[in-house]
């Protein structure tokens, strides 16, 4: 029974974006380990509050991934 996990900064995704995580790498564990484990496989996605993920021994915040995405 896989589990995988996605962490994410709180704020960053709506539930629809997290649920299409969800489906799709679902689908991707799926296609590697067939089709009879796809009720048994978990996915997962788990908000980190913002200010409580750092990179480089820098925080990052909601606003600093919207930035990011933003192209920013």
């Amino acid at each position: 029974m896989p589990l995988v996990d996605i962490q994410v900064i709180e704020g960053v995704f709506n539930d629809a974006d997290k649920q299409d995580m969800i489906s799709k790498v679902t689908e991707v564990m799926v296609s590697i380990e067939g089709e009879a484990m796809r009720g048994v496989t978990w996915v997962r996605v788990i908000d980190v509050p913002s200010g409580q993920w750092a990179i480089g021994g820098k925080a990052l915040t909601t606003a600093d991934v919207k930035a990011l995405q933003a192209g920013g």
